[in-house]
């Protein structure tokens, strides 16, 4: 039985041929978001929340990590970030609500509506952050 040499297939287009665009990133940075508040949130909190029963001790040390250490940069991080995530995340779920109702899957109106939540949610930080300091 003689063997046929095998028949080119067709590549199926895949990741070279597509340019993530703003949707695209919206939508994975939403992803990241949404667990980096769920895993690095509850890290904390619940640290907190083990300080705060764990006694004056306990407290101290996680008011020096987060508040003294390297003049409350670690603090700072987490909280900025945090705050970050949120409004990102916050974004980009109205982003989705509005595309669930049916409107917006327009090119134009998707990418607009994708840059904007990516907008909002610096300037939203920014001004929560500034109104923090400012009161401060």
């Amino acid at each position: 039985m003689a063997s046929s040499a095998p028949r080119a297939r067709p590549l199926s287009p895949h990741l070279s041929i597509w340019k993530p665009g703003p949707h695209m990133i919206v939508s994975i940075v939403h992803r990241i978001t949404g667990d980096g508040m769920a895993t690095v949130g509850t890290v904390v909190l619940v640290w907190w929340l083990a300080a705060l029963a764990g006694g004056a001790k306990s407290y101290a040390t996680f008011t020096f990590v987060f508040g003294e250490w390297l003049g409350g940069a670690l603090g700072y991080l987490f909280g900025i970030g945090l705050t970050l995530c949120f409004f990102q995340h916050l974004a980009t779920g109205i982003r989705h609500f509005v595309l669930d109702t049916g409107a917006g899957y327009e090119l134009k109106r998707n990418r607009v509506g994708s840059i904007a939540t990516m907008v909002f949610s610096v300037l939203a930080t920014v001004a929560f952050w500034a109104y923090l300091l400012m009161v401060k």
